[in-house]
Order: C-alpha cells, then structure tokens, then sequence
C-alpha cells in the first residue's frame, strides 16, 4: 500500500486542530487545575533543561526565550516565594527580567531587586520610566529611584513605558524631553540599552519609529489573536527585524489570560505560537511556582511551530477577530492611572463599565 503524504498531513491537521481547542471551552485551565498540576508536579522531569537562548536584537547580549514580567511577579504576597520563584527561573536559564517604576507603586522594582542580590550580573536587567510626556529631569529621578529600589547600578535595557496614546510620539520627542533622558543615562553608563513599549494600537509604535530614534528594543504585544485585530505582528514586527532592532513580546496569553480562560487557545499553543515569531524573548507574567513549573514544562517541550501550524492558530483566530480577548487594544483596563491622568483623562476605575 503506498503512502499518501496529503492524508497524512490532513491527519496531522485534524490533530493540530483538535489541540486547538476548537470547541471552545475545553481549553480553559482554571486556578484549580494549575494548583493541582503544582501539587503533582515532578520537579525531577525537568532535570537540568536550560531555556533556549536568542540574540537581544544587536545588543551583543544573548537572551532567553522567555522572560519574566515583574508586575505579576510582584504580586505573589510572600517575598521568600519571589525568591524562589526567581532562582528557579535562573536556574533553568531564564536570564531576562522585566519591571517598571510604576508597577505597584514601586514594589515590584523593589521585590525583584530583593530576589536578585547577588545574583544582578547574570541577568539582563530591564525596567520602564512612566514621565507620560514629562521632561527629562523627571526621567532621570525616576531612574535614580529605579536603581535604588533595584539595588543596582545600572539597567541593561531601559525603556519608555506605555507609549499607548496618540500624542505620545509627539510629547516623547519634543525638547527636553524623555528620549534626552535615555540619551544621557546611557552616556552616564547608568543604561546600557534603550528602547520603549506599549499595547494599544500598531500606528502608535509606527509613529514613534518613523521620526528616527535609535532604539535598541520595542516591546510589543503579540499573540495567536493579534494578526486578525489592530496586528503588531503584521505592521511593526517586519519593520523592526529589518532594522535590527531587538523585538519583546508581551501578552501571549492575553494580559490575564483571556485567551486561557476564555477557551480560545490553551497555554501551550498561546506561548509557543508567541515564541515561534521572529523575537528576542515573550515576557511572560508569572504570579506563582505553579504558573512558573507551568511555563517551563511548555519551554521544555517546545519546538519552533511550522508556518502551516501557525497559520492554523491564526484562523482559529479569526472568530475572535474583534478585540475582546485582547482588551489592551480594545479597553481600558490596562491604561494605568498614572498616564490617563498625565494625558487629561479620568482614571478608568472611575469610568462606567
């Protein structure tokens, strides 16, 4: 009987699809069912597994594939779990961590840098400053404050948080303005390397790369969901490999995990179509040793996903092609206070929902 390589690779399809959660709800993962998982989780599985390593754009550095977010981070309640939580991802090779001067009011600058005493110099160190069109003076104190809360003497990657407003490329390169802060903080050797982020709306990041800054990193959201809505991965993603500039993926599972939670994607196929794109590393948030075991086991047994496999999961995408797994586009919910405020707008816990 001779093989017929359309049938089988209509069977690997149907498989494929079937690992796609087509249902629906079949691809929730709930708190309970993580707790579970951690509860029998065989640490001895993982052995010595490293994450892999990419290039961080031409910085020079080597980052790992995934990196960890600070925001969840710190919102695990005891700092010795944060500790831990930390040694573990250094342990199997997770080299690149990721905060802002915003983020809980400061504590999660200072949680990280409380986990990471003596071990600073192995990782590749990254926090935002949130002046939200402020001048440079105002930069340059937030970054003081960020080295201290840190307890380091310098940042590897330094970025301009939330560029998520229409005006911000204009108040970002007005005189005297944050990107001279970047400028000097990086003559000074307090950075090493600069660049900014945001969520909102493709244009916005189009906007502040077309006026001719030389950013080193863009970090960007990008997920199984973002090609069909308001695309990154379509309109800034190709531009910023072309120049070389190093990308960073955020909301592979969609901020929260709406796109878990939800049923339209499992974990496994929301990281691994994040992490199959041409980027330096996906931060990923990880707000407990379950969340982390969880993310490793996913690294352990990743293999980059063929352009077929990825284009399954981008048309499985399309039915949900209207923002509403992905409300950092499409809601307010991740406009921090502090930056709607700076732009004139009311804080959006006072807004009808």
């Amino acid at each position: 009987m001779q093989n017929n390589p359309k049938a089988a690779h209509d069977v690997s399809r149907r498989g494929f699809l079937k690992g796609a959660a087509i249902a629906g709800v079949s691809a929730v993962i709930s708190s309970e069912k993580i707790q579970a998982a951690a509860e029998t989780f065989d640490e001895t599985a993982l052995d010595s597994f490293q994450v892999p390593r990419r290039p961080l754009g031409k910085t020079g550095l080597e980052c790992s594939i995934l990196g960890m977010g600070g925001f969840h981070l710190a919102t695990v309640a005891d700092q010795a779990e944060i500790n831990n939580m930390v040694a573990k991802a250094m342990d199997h090779g997770i080299n690149i961590f990721d905060n802002a001067w915003e983020y809980l009011s400061g504590l999660s600058e200072q949680r990280l840098g409380i986990a990471l005493r003596g071990k600073r110099d192995n990782v590749i160190l990254m926090s935002s400053v949130c002046t939200h069109g402020r001048n440079e003076d105002v930069a340059m104190r937030m970054l003081e404050e960020s080295l201290v809360r840190l307890q380091t003497d310098h940042l590897d990657v330094w970025q301009i948080h939330e560029v998520i407003y229409h005006n911000d490329p204009d108040l970002i390169y007005a005189p005297d303005g944050v990107l001279e802060a970047l400028t000097e903080a990086k003559q000074q050797g307090k950075v090493r390397f600069v660049g900014f982020d945001g969520h909102k709306h493709p244009a916005i990041h189009l906007d502040m790369l077309s006026r001719g800054f030389a950013f080193d990193t863009i970090q960007m959201p990008l997920n199984p969901l973002d090609p069909n809505f308001r695309s990154f991965e379509s309109n800034v993603l190709p531009i910023v490999n072309q120049r070389g500039i190093a990308a960073l993926g955020i909301k592979s599972m969609g901020g929260s995990g709406e796109l878990i939670s939800k049923g339209a994607f499992t974990p496994s196929q929301a990281l691994s179509y994040a992490m199959s794109l041409p980027v330096a590393t996906t931060i990923s948030g990880m707000d407990s040793m379950a969340v982390l075991d969880q993310n490793l086991t996913i690294l352990r047994d990743f293999k980059t996903l063929s352009g077929p496999d990825m284009q399954l999961l981008r048309d499985h995408g399309k039915q949900f092609d209207d923002g509403r797994y992905e409300l950092y586009k499409s809601t307010l919910k991740y406009d921090r206070d502090l930056g709607r405020s700076l732009h004139g707008y009311p804080s959006s816990a006072a807004l009808p929902v």
